[in-house]
């Protein structure tokens, strides 16, 4: 038995009905590069079959209430660094910002291209294995957002249309930390705090609780790892290793700041849900109920 709110049976707030176009839905189903899903078992295992304990919270042991406040809480007090963090990091889909922090880095290098590839292709496959387990997570346990727990939240970006927990931005942010931290290591500490601040964007924006954030980042890391044991066994024909990370510090210049974008696109802004900024009207029923909080 559940005792949280469910994404499926509640609207966003400025909205009548509960969320009819679920994004991806079926996205848990893909394939994927360094982990697998035993539907049969319905868990995760390595390649070799081993199974994988993903270390996320299960949403029952959560105090909803709390986060929720959290979320008033981190709304009421936001700067305008703040807003610009929010929107900096939700223009585009989750992996968009981070294109060009990985194209700086192959740049301040010297990466060669066969290299540079092959950086490419192990971020990216990393990164969609961290949705595919982050959207069986999602439509598995169908948790509410906060716009659905107060009918009246108002929030930086539009709420995206699918469950709250764990955040895929969060994933994203901590696999790509992950991988890129392996061929740059000394960059390390820079990447751990882009992570943590696209994280943290999504309580800014107001459109995840803090605790989506956290385990969101903590599932991305893991992933992560899961790939470089992958990755670092990887030889030439000469059974030499493939990889050689680069070591020596050379300070990339990684965005952001500034928060604007490097590759910007004129995106479609349309929000059917509350959002701070947006005058025109909504089917709001003032008859929805309140959803109770549980513990």
């Amino acid at each position: 038995m559940n005792n949280y709110e469910r994404w499926n049976e509640l609207p966003y707030a400025g909205e009548s009905t509960p969320p009819m176009n679920a994004e991806t839905p079926k996205a848990w189903s893909w394939r994927t590069y360094f982990i697998r899903l035993d539907r049969e078992e319905d868990q995760f295992t390595d390649l070799e079959g081993k199974p994988i304990h993903l270390h996320v919270r299960h949403p029952n042991t959560i105090n909803w209430d709390d986060q929720l406040n959290k979320v008033h809480r981190a709304l009421s007090r936001l700067t305008s660094k703040e807003r610009d963090i929010a929107r900096y990091w939700a223009t585009g889909p989750a992996s968009k910002q981070w294109i060009p922090i990985v194209d700086k880095l192959i740049d301040t290098y010297g990466v060669e291209a066969p290299r540079s590839s092959r950086i490419l292709s192990c971020l990216f496959a990393s990164m969609n294995d961290a949705f595919v387990a982050t959207w069986y997570l999602k439509y598995k346990w169908l948790v509410a957002r906060p716009n659905q727990l107060d009918q009246d939240l108002v929030t930086i970006v539009c709420t995206p249309r699918h469950p709250s927990y764990p955040s895929g931005h969060a994933a994203v942010a901590g696999v790509a930390e992950t991988v890129l931290s392996y061929f740059f290591p000394g960059e390390r500490r820079k990447l751990k705090r882009l992570a943590e601040e696209c994280a943290k964007s999504r309580l800014y924006a107001g459109v995840h609780f803090p605790i989506d954030n956290d385990e969101g980042l903590k599932l991305g890391r893991q992933i992560g790892h899961i790939a470089i044991q992958n990755i670092e066994q990887d030889r030439d024909n000469e059974n030499e290793t493939i990889d050689t990370p680069y070591r020596a510090y050379r300070n990339a210049d990684l965005v952001p700041p500034p928060y604007e974008q490097p590759l910007p696109f004129d995106f479609d802004d349309h929000c059917d849900s509350l959002v701070e900024g947006d005058t025109s009207e909504h089917p709001y029923n003032s008859t929805v109920p309140k959803p109770k909080l549980y513990y």
